[in-house]
């Protein structure tokens, strides 16, 4: 990547700031440093971390969930005598940030539906997209992917499995892809039987083997709804089928996914369990850079195993893979059950097990709606909180 000056440094706004991936994509722009500039941040209630950030990074503008917040941090900002960034709040904040004038590109890098409507906005607002928010496309792929087409601006995945199939496509052209192989850790209780994971309890379920992620995504990871929510996005970003989408178990992590092409040749993308290396990919693109930390040794690894996925056992990926036939409405329903069993969980209200029964209830009681309109994508996510909330008492 050559050398940018002040003026040509890539600008970047950055959602989700405090969170795992957005704590990382600023390690990028601390380390590649005079190649990035921030000028927007975007996080939920973080105060101290994101204070810490606008501290470093001096972006122009900046965004909590709540006014009360914003108000707080605008406080602690001036008695550091930081007058030159703007503090905004609320969904129109995180918007402001999603779509700030100068920046070149926006990393969505929130959890959850909150992600839909600033992507629209930054795509529309001509912004490139290093899309870490799966719920975008899960829920709204029928919206966002022809707004891609239409405004022209790249959608860069930053998900590790959909990093590696992007890179294995360079030069390759998707026409000739026959079948797409998802790798998955497996979690960790992989290999256990469903009897086994009714005494779950939140600590188990949040110690995963390989990756460093948000409680969020640690506990879907343990139910393999995060491969499902997967399985879904890679349908839109590479244009496949479900019957063209396989998930693998690879326990290390080392295999990130691999391709299947028309003539029975197999491409992989390999490397350490590390989410830098997607996330600066998806930076840098068309460029790849240097990049800091652990090589992968050959002579150390050995060996590579590979299972089937137990999705009798682990019941949300062959429930991901029943909404993604169905399409329409239904995997806004499969997502956003998850979002609030997900949520119960960490708040000990429901045991392991409910997590995946209440994804399946409530897709049972859901009539869906065949090309649903963005409104109609949030008022199915909105009845199917309600859904849950009457049926967890």
């Amino acid at each position: 990547m050559k050398e940018r000056s002040v003026n040509d440094m890539k600008k970047i706004a950055v959602l989700g700031s405090t969170g795992s991936i957005g704590t990382q994509t600023l390690e990028i722009v601390r380390e590649r440093a005079g190649e990035f500039e921030v000028v927007a941040l975007a996080a939920g209630s973080s105060i101290d971390l994101l204070e810490q950030q606008v501290a470093e990074f001096l972006p122009r503008l900046v965004s909590l969930t709540k006014e009360e917040d914003a108000r707080e941090l605008k406080r602690r900002l001036s008695l550091k005598g930081i007058y030159s960034t703007e503090v905004v709040y609320g969904m129109d904040g995180l918007i402001a940030c999603a779509t700030e004038g100068s920046a070149d590109m926006t990393v969505n890098a929130v959890v959850g539906m909150i992600g839909i409507l600033p992507t629209i906005a930054a795509v529309k607002a001509g912004k490139d997209i290093a899309l870490a928010n799966k719920e975008t496309l899960v829920t709204a792929g029928h919206i966002i992917m022809p707004l891609v087409e239409e405004y022209k601006v790249k959608l860069l995945p930053v998900d590790s499995e959909h990093s590696a199939v992007f890179q294995c496509l360079q030069g390759a052209g998707e026409q000739t892809v026959e079948k797409l192989l998802l790798t998955a850790s497996g979690g960790p209780f992989r290999g256990k039987k469903r009897e086994e994971l009714g005494s779950i309890t939140v600590e188990q379920a949040l110690k995963h083997p390989n990756w460093a992620m948000g409680r969020k995504i640690t506990i879907d990871s343990s139910t393999l709804v995060n491969k499902g929510l997967e399985v879904m996005e890679a349908g839109w970003l590479f244009s496949l089928s479900p019957e063209q989408i396989e998930v693998v178990v690879q326990p290390k992590s080392i295999i990130h996914s691999m391709i299947q092409f028309t003539d029975g040749a197999v491409l992989a993308q390999l490397g350490t369990p590390d989410m830098k290396l997607p996330i600066q990919y998806a930076m840098t693109y068309p460029d790849r850079v240097s990049l800091g930390g652990k090589r992968l040794d050959f002579f150390e690894l050995q060996k590579i195993e590979f299972y089937k996925p137990d999705t009798d056992t682990f019941r949300a990926l062959a429930l991901a893979y029943d909404a993604f036939r169905a399409g329409g409405s239904l995997p806004t329903v499969y997502n956003a059950a998850n979002e609030m069993a997900v949520a119960l969980f960490l708040d000990r209200k429901i045991g392991y097990l409910k997590i995946t029964e209440l994804i399946e209830q409530a897709m049972n009681a859901h009539k869906i709606i065949a090309n649903p309109t963005l409104e109609e994508v949030l008022s199915a996510e909105k009845e199917t909180y309600d859904y849950i909330r009457e049926n967890v008492r």
